[in-house]
This record gives C-alpha cells, structure tokens and sequence, in this order.
C-alpha cells in the first residue's frame, strides 16, 4: 500500500470574513490581521481595475503595485512574474475567477500568501486549494496552497452581473453528480470516499438549491447563501485532499465544450447544463435540478449556452477522454452517439 492511501492533506483557509463595507476598510482588516500595507500587491482585472478597485480603495492601497490580469494562461503568469517585486509577502487576488486562479497560482509558485476577494460568486475557486490555468489548447487544474483569507464584501458581491451570480449557482449544484461519481469511484475502484468532505459539498448544493428563487431575483441573503456554499466547497476540497466532491463527470462536460466547441459559456454555466444531463445518467432527479438552475437564471438547454447541438452530443461522448484517469460515470456507461442524443433529448438539454 502506498503513503498517498495511508493519509491525506487536508489544507484550509486561515481567515474567512463576509460581511458588508469590508472592502472600504480593508486597511484596518489587513491591519488586525497582522498583515503589512507596505508588503502586499494586488492582482485584479482591467474591468474591476476600473469600476471597483480605484473607486473602493484608501490611496495607500491604490499606491501598492498593482498587476492586471487579462487572461487565466501560462503566458500572462510568465509575464506577471518577471513584473513580481521581491519584498512582497502576501499577494491579494482582487477580482472574478481568472484573477483569483493567476493570483493563487502566483502565489503558490512565489511561496507568498494569498488573499482572495472575489467581487462575483462566479465558481468555487473563491477559497479553494486548486487553480484552473490554460495551456493553448485547455485548462488545467494545478493543486496549490488555499487562500490564507478569503474576504467577501457583499456590498460588492450582490452588484456582480447576474449571469456571473447565475454561473455560481451552476458550479454549486454540481456537488450533486460529483458526489455521485466520488461514490462510484469508491464502490467500484475503492478510490477514498471522505463522508464529511461529501457531505459538506452536498448541504452547499441542497441550500443553493433551497435559495435558488431568491438568487435569481438578487435577494442579499439568498447570494450570500450562495457565496457560504462555494466557500464550503473550497473546504470540502481541502478536507478530501483533492477536488473530488467538487468535480466529476459535469465539470469533464464543460471541459469536453471547452476543448471540442465552436462556442463556449461561463464555466459555471456549462457545468450547470452538465449537471442535468450527469444526473440523468445517475437515476437522480434531474428534473429538479433543472428547475433550480431556472430559477436562478441559469442556462438549462443549448439555446441558454449558445452552443450548437452537435456540440453539446461531442461533448458527452468525449468527455470521459478529458481526465481518463478520474472515473464517472462517463467512464462506466459506453455513451455512444444515439445514447448521447436520447440523453440531451430527454433531459431538454437540447
């Protein structure tokens, strides 16, 4: 038997604060946790650079080197890291996904902390131990170091677009195939199978779910249940020691459209349409799981994506091709081409 069955790592967030006007005091925060104006930068997107960052900002953060980031590539953390000063300690990812993922990644490879801010619940990156970065053909997930804090300003995470709070609520219900697979893996190649880090990833799920209305109507309370529950999937992960109750055969989907489609969607999107389709394939109600995503305002069939249906039909057969080393139950069923249409038919998908 070898040491990686024997034990794993589980590594968490230090800090987790959410509340409301955290950003306008950030400087008090970093102060009372110990964290030095003078050795932070900042990581954010020419977007957030814009509307958020110069408007929320005390000018002695503003004054900190500050480092736009366009894209989630190799190429841009090749750049950014020659542009990296050595007197800094703590990195602060300020931004949607591509930045919180650079920023992490940065960290990570720097030995520097990192703090991430997330201004949209798009995915559950937001605390995680993991960070998606593209080569030129697709993203990888690279394991690196949770954030040491994780700091959600509701002020700021409500006013995100919808169709980035509606992603979030994609990648949350994912926990409900993922789970599913994780236990497949477990009955059938006696993979480890952790209860509680499942059963952390499905409460999250259960209660977006349970809020979804709320969600997709902007309540406050019900996008800050949606921020908790992807926060509580970056510790479900940190607790398993991988992204298993987080990731199955709905995120190999979106990957699959992201290497083999004309067009793609958020990330959250398509791992939502995923998710109805995975749990068709798992028995589960998949028709309840599409009402939730509706009710958030997130795409449930081809037309809501923008992707062609022949697209979709390759992404369901070739999925399992993505990471064939992580069994689903893609990698159980042969999904042959008239199976992958009568599952896209029957589920509304397309």
């Amino acid at each position: 038997m070898t040491i990686d069955r024997k034990f794993h790592w589980m590594d968490l967030p230090y800090h987790i604060l959410i509340g409301k006007e955290l950003i306008s005091n950030l400087s008090s925060i970093l102060d009372k946790l110990n964290i030095p104006i003078d050795e932070i930068s900042f990581f954010t997107g020419p977007n957030i650079y814009t509307k958020i960052f110069s408007r929320y900002l005390s000018k002695e953060l503003i004054s900190r080197p500050t480092y736009i980031v366009n894209e989630a590539t190799w190429r841009q953390i090749e750049v950014l890291e020659r542009k990296l000063y050595d007197d800094i300690r703590f990195i602060i990812g300020f931004g949607g996904g591509k930045t919180i993922d650079v920023a992490k990644f940065i960290a990570f490879r720097n030995k520097i902390e990192f703090i991430s801010i997330p201004t949209a619940p798009s995915h559950d990156g937001i605390a995680s131990q993991f960070a998606s970065i593209k080569d030129k053909h697709r993203a990888y997930s690279y394991k690196v170091k949770p954030p040491y804090v994780v700091l959600v300003d509701l002020d700021i995470i409500v006013k995100a677009p919808k169709r980035l709070i509606s992603s979030g609520v994609g990648d949350a219900l994912a926990k409900f195939t993922a789970v599913a697979d994780w236990r497949l893996a477990h009955e059938e190649k006696g993979e480890y199978y952790g209860e509680y880090a499942a059963n952390l990833a499905l409460l999250g799920a259960r209660l977006v779910s349970k809020y979804s209305r709320g969600i997709g109507e902007g309540d406050e309370e019900s996008i800050r249940t949606l921020v908790e529950a992807l926060i509580s999937d970056g510790v479900a992960a940190g607790i398993a020691g991988s992204s298993r109750p987080c990731s199955g055969s709905e995120h190999l989907f979106s990957h699959a459209l992201d290497l083999y489609a004309s067009k793609h969607a958020l990330h959250g999107e398509q791992v939502g349409v995923g998710t109805i389709l995975m749990s068709y394939l798992h028995d589960m109600d998949w028709r309840y799981i599409r009402q939730r995503l509706s009710d958030a305002g997130s795409p449930i069939n081809y037309k809501d994506l923008g992707i062609p249906k022949d697209d979709i039909i390759n992404a369901i057969i070739y999925a399992k091709r993505v990471r064939p080393e992580r069994y689903t139950i893609l990698h159980k069923l042969n999904i042959t081409r008239s199976y992958a249409v009568e599952i896209a038919e029957k589920t509304m998908v397309i």
